[in-house]
């Protein structure tokens, strides 16, 4: 029985042992198979899950370089100003008589040309910077009259063309004594003023009356007409403006002393077209500013600079306008210079420049202007390549 029942025992186990050798090599088997199946489906699997969302590495960038460039360096600033004829100047009527003709606004009148009409007798202008403030003739010959308005009325009459003889000058006193500084009064000049009262239908009387001429800076643009016909000679008749079109411009008072006579600038007009100027002068006179009566509140003080257009033809269609005129307020010349963007800030305080290999070059930085900056140290110069964030 039980070798019978071994001999069953171990069949089993025979068979139990062959089937387990049988059934392992078949496991092992398809294990392998499962493994290559898996690896290559896993394979494809990360693969395609790589392709979908995996980041890979990014590489080392590589480094936008630029050059340093030796050239001018120029800051400007752009301000806000007004077109026009300029400050408008109003002309006050002296003497007796009533005011009878009146000039349009908008004429033009230069030397020896009536400005308006008193008594139907025209009032002529004359240059200079004084007016005739008494009466010129013979009486006044004899005093030995002497002064500025003199001088005004022989100046004009010359260059009217008319022939007024010597003309004897009595110069400054350093005393502050003696005659009036300016032209003598003579018998000759008072006779060129006879013919050129002739010429022009005037009463040739050899005098010059308070208020018979209007003495003007130069050839004048008639503005506003303040006055009426039938007022009296003695009022606000009108005001007059320079012929010549300029842009009035406002600038703060601490930024004027970069503003000079003669300098260049660009205007704006309003089709953006922009057009060459310069600055034909700064005021002298700020305004605003604490406690300034003509505000109710502070303002910063600032002077008015006035710009002239260099070729008067490009706003000759425009009478007034609002403009911007562009300032250079600091230049430097022949310095070296490189974008702003290569700027490296140091932690120890400072600039430097990075080369492309890496190293780094202390600078000391200057003016800044237009995205440029300039640049100067050891061991920089022109056309050497420095590493640029832009």
């Amino acid at each position: 029985m039980s070798a019978d029942g071994g001999t069953r025992d171990g069949s089993r186990l025979a068979v139990a042992d062959g089937g387990g050798r049988t059934g392992g090599r078949i496991a092992v088997a398809v294990a392998v198979l499962a493994v290559i199946a898996g690896g290559v489906y896993g394979g494809t699997a990360l693969e395609r899950h790589g392709d979908a969302g995996h980041v890979k590495p990014a590489g080392v960038p590589s480094a936008q370089t630029t050059v340093i460039r030796r050239t001018d360096l120029s800051d400007s600033e752009t301000l806000p100003g007004t077109l026009g004829y300029g400050a408008a100047v109003t002309v006050k009527g002296a003497g007796k008589g009533l005011i009878t003709k009146l000039p349009a606004s908008g004429s033009t009148v230069t030397r020896g040309k009536p400005l308006y009409w008193v008594d139907d007798r025209p009032v002529a202008v004359f240059y200079g910077d004084t007016p005739v403030f008494r009466t010129l003739d013979e009486a006044a010959v004899k005093a030995g009259a002497s002064g500025s308005d003199v001088t005004v009325l022989a100046d004009n009459l010359k260059a009217l063309g008319y022939d007024i003889g010597p003309e004897p000058r009595h110069p400054r006193s350093s005393t502050g004594t003696g005659n009036a500084p300016g032209s003598v009064l003579t018998s000759s000049l008072l006779d060129a003023l006879k013919r050129w009262q002739r010429d022009t239908g005037r009463q040739q009387t050899g005098t010059l009356s308070v208020g018979e001429v209007v003495v003007l800076p130069g050839a004048v643009r008639v503005g506003a007409v303040k006055a009426q016909l039938g007022d009296p000679a003695a009022t606000d008749v009108l005001s007059v403006t320079s012929l010549r079109k300029s842009v009035s411009v406002t600038v703060d008072a601490g930024d004027a002393a970069q503003v000079h006579q003669g300098d260049k600038v660009v205007i704006t007009l309003p089709d953006t077209k922009r057009i060459a100027g310069r600055v034909a002068s700064v005021g002298t006179t700020v305004q605003g500013g604490p406690g300034d009566d003509a505000s109710d509140s502070d303002t910063s003080p600032s002077v008015r600079v006035t710009v002239v257009p260099q070729d008067s033809a490009a706003v000759g269609n425009l009478d007034a306008a609002s403009v911007r005129v562009t300032f250079t307020t600091e230049t430097r010349e022949n310095v070296l210079t490189v974008p702003v963007g290569a700027l490296l800030a140091l932690q120890e305080g400072g600039y430097a420049l990075q080369r492309p290999g890496g190293e780094l070059v202390a600078v000391k930085t200057g003016l800044f202007a237009k995205g440029r900056v300039e640049v100067s140290g050891a061991g920089i110069d022109a056309g050497q390549r420095v590493v640029t964030a832009s």
